[in-house]
């Protein structure tokens, strides 16, 4: 078995992109609007004949829009978000400056953290504080773990085998609870956290040691800060405490639900461990550091008196494929396409691996429940059956692409009906450069980390870049979790 080979009771796959059938490489919704489109064409030329050296013309060109593809999707999606950006840049909403206003929110968190507000909260199952994030809008609560790092790549193929089985089993009970709406797991790897590791390592050191191991531990703590660095996993879950049949109308009521919630989580099992839940202290350094690196390392007491507001940046430009904020410039890629081959449990270990720069790598995801999952997949085989069945009768066959593509399909609902959970996920990945001058390097660092994950497919967040960072932070925000 060579370095890049795992067991085949270790490959997986089943990831497939929703597709919905519509003519030639339309979705339905985009064929359905063009043929209605085409109507009102032929109506207005009963009338007036002459429209259709207009109105052919130009609807062909944004049908041709919107059958072209473009990192991904639609060329008229692409042109479309890029033309909003654009106006939006222009009156200055992509920028953010944090001024004192008058009213209540002047000092909220930009974007999508503007709803959210920081609750210090008592946990009575352990007897210590619990931080929790609440979105005033829709009334969800996001609570934070921190988890202890580790990894599975030395461990018995058994040991992994039965932590997916764990996860697996972690996924169907958030499948079957109404009030879960959607969950994340992001790793932050911060360079250059070799400083702190080295006084560590010189206060224990026993003044009797031999000479040659005092010489051995001089030499790593004069090597450490230039090969190490400090990785902080966490897992956010958000819920609904109000999404049952009696639900609380007090806030504190409504805190206590959501902890109930997560608490019935376990995740002993799944190749992690639980450090604690977040408290107060740990979201403001989670969200400060974010926007501004240089005090991740920075102790408690300097976190302790900030408000949820003095977290965020003091200044922010959303551009297109960047975001600039107080320490640095981040750019976020999100996922474009999984390979369609069986791929290695470790296959994300190149995005894992420390580099120059700090990363943040996210995974998102909102279990389906059975009933909804079963829906899902059987509108797929059905539309994959009718792309097919389309191809064939234009062409005498169908693509084996699309033959290939039912097949998935229908192992999918295979699988489901076995007990499988059908999850709908994306993976974001954040890296943050100290100035303009270091962004070509981090975007280099970036793309070769993607490239050697051998399949995975990702792209800039174009227009979406402040989003996506916020997605990465314990800021209460999953975008797959929809009102």
């Amino acid at each position: 078995m060579t370095t890049h080979e795992v067991p085949k009771t270790l490959m997986v796959d089943g990831f497939r992109v929703r597709q919905s059938f519509g003519f030639g490489s339309l979705s339905k919704g985009a064929t359905m609007v063009a043929a209605a489109v085409l109507v009102a064409d032929g109506i207005i030329a009963t009338q007036a004949p002459i429209t259709l050296l207009v109105t052919l013309p130009l609807t062909g060109m944004v049908l041709g829009l919107a059958a072209a593809r473009r990192h991904g999707m639609s060329a008229l999606a692409y042109y479309w978000a890029k033309l909003s950006w654009r106006r939006a840049s222009r009156i200055d909403a992509t920028n953010y400056r944090r001024v004192l206003l008058p009213h209540p929110y002047a000092l909220d968190l930009p974007g999508v953290g503007a709803s959210s507000t920081l609750i210090k909260a008592h946990d009575p199952t352990t007897g210590k504080s619990v931080g929790i994030v609440h979105d005033r809008a829709s009334g969800r609560m996001t609570i934070t773990t921190l988890l202890a790092p580790g990894g599975s790549l030395m461990a018995p193929t058994s040991t992994v085998q039965s932590n997916l089985r764990t996860w697996s089993s972690v996924l169907d009970a958030m499948s079957t609870d109404d009030q879960i709406k959607g969950a994340s797991v992001t790793i932050q790897i911060t360079p250059g956290a070799g400083e702190a590791l080295g006084d560590d390592v010189r206060s224990r050191q026993d003044p009797g040691a031999p000479q040659l191991a005092k010489k051995i531990i001089d030499e790593l703590v004069r090597t450490t800060p230039h090969a190490t660095a400090s990785v902080a996993p966490w897992m956010s879950v958000t819920v609904d405490p109000t999404a049952s049949a009696n639900a609380p109308t007090e806030l504190s009521d409504q805190v206590a639900e959501a902890l109930k919630v997560v608490d019935s989580l376990d995740l002993s099992g799944t190749g992690t461990d639980i450090e604690r839940r977040c408290t107060d202290v740990d979201l403001r350094r989670l969200v400060r550091s974010a926007y501004d690196p240089d005090v991740f390392n920075a102790r408690d007491r300097e976190f302790e008196e900030l408000s949820w507001s003095e977290c965020g940046p003091q200044a922010a430009d959303d551009e297109w494929t960047e975001y600039a904020h107080d320490g640095g410039v981040s750019i976020s890629w999100v996922l474009r396409e999984m390979p369609r081959r069986p791929i290695p449990y470790s296959v994300l270990l190149p995005l894992l691996a420390p580099g120059r720069f700090q990363r943040r790598i996210t995974l998102a995801y909102r279990v389906l429940d059975p009933h909804e999952g079963e829906a899902v997949l059987e509108r797929e085989i059905s539309h994959a059956y009718q792309r097919a069945q389309a191809t064939a009768e234009v062409k005498g066959r169908a693509k084996w692409s699309q033959r290939a593509d039912t097949a998935r399909a229908e192992q999918a609902a295979a699988q489901v009906a076995g007990g499988s959970q059908v999850v709908d996920w994306t993976l974001m990945v954040t890296v943050t450069a100290r100035s303009t001058a270091e962004l070509p390097a981090a975007r280099q660092e970036l793309e070769r980390a993607v490239k050697a994950t051998r399949g995975i497919r990702m792209r800039p967040a174009y227009g979406a870049q402040a989003a996506v960072f916020a997605a990465g932070l314990p800021l209460g925000y999953n975008p797959l979790v929809k009102d």
